[in-house]
């Protein structure tokens, strides 16, 4: 009786689904960040934004690059076209997921935190009343948090029932 087969191909999924849960379920983590630092006091908020930095560059980037490179790695080795529907999608998903990372969540986070730090030092450096700009940028920051976690649903739900196979 064979209990496993370990070859390249279950490995490269193994690796996929890993940076999947690993690089972005800790993304999901992030919708709850901002709610609990606001209750716990407002000069937490750069301490915030700089783990949204940490996880967005250590462990979203890093993971994305694996799901893209396993991914392809995948529909070679398996034989199947990278024109099917599902496929394609998925890759636009990550293409996507990986152009907002990179040209959105990462710098707003920077912007964030400095904003918060120099409204937090203005104040007096205890908690302050947050500005009406640093509360919008932060709330526009988490809806588009939530459209990249229906991205990364909406990928999952492809590459699962594989639509059109």
């Amino acid at each position: 009786m064979t209990l496993a087969t370990i070859d390249a191909y279950s490995i490269s999924v193994f690796l996929h689904v890993s940076a999947v849960v690993v690089g972005f379920g800790s993304t999901f983590a992030e919708a709850v960040l901002f709610p609990v630092a606001l209750q716990t006091g407002t000069r937490h908020l750069p301490y915030l934004h700089q783990v949204q930095l940490a996880i967005n560059t250590r462990f979203a980037n890093p993971a994305l690059g694996l799901i893209i490179v396993t991914g392809i790695y995948q529909v070679i080795d398996a034989d199947l076209e990278f024109s099917a529907f599902w496929i394609s999608a998925t890759f636009l998903i990550a293409i996507v997921l990986g152009g907002l990372n990179g040209a959105y969540f990462v710098p707003t986070d920077k912007r964030l935190a400095a904003m918060a730090e120099r409204e937090i030092a203005a104040g007096g450096g205890g908690d302050v009343e947050m500005s009406e700009d640093y509360l919008a940028q932060a709330r526009r920051e988490g809806m588009i948090g939530a459209l990249a976690g229906v991205l990364v649903l909406a990928a999952i739900f492809l590459m699962i029932t594989k639509p059109g196979a």
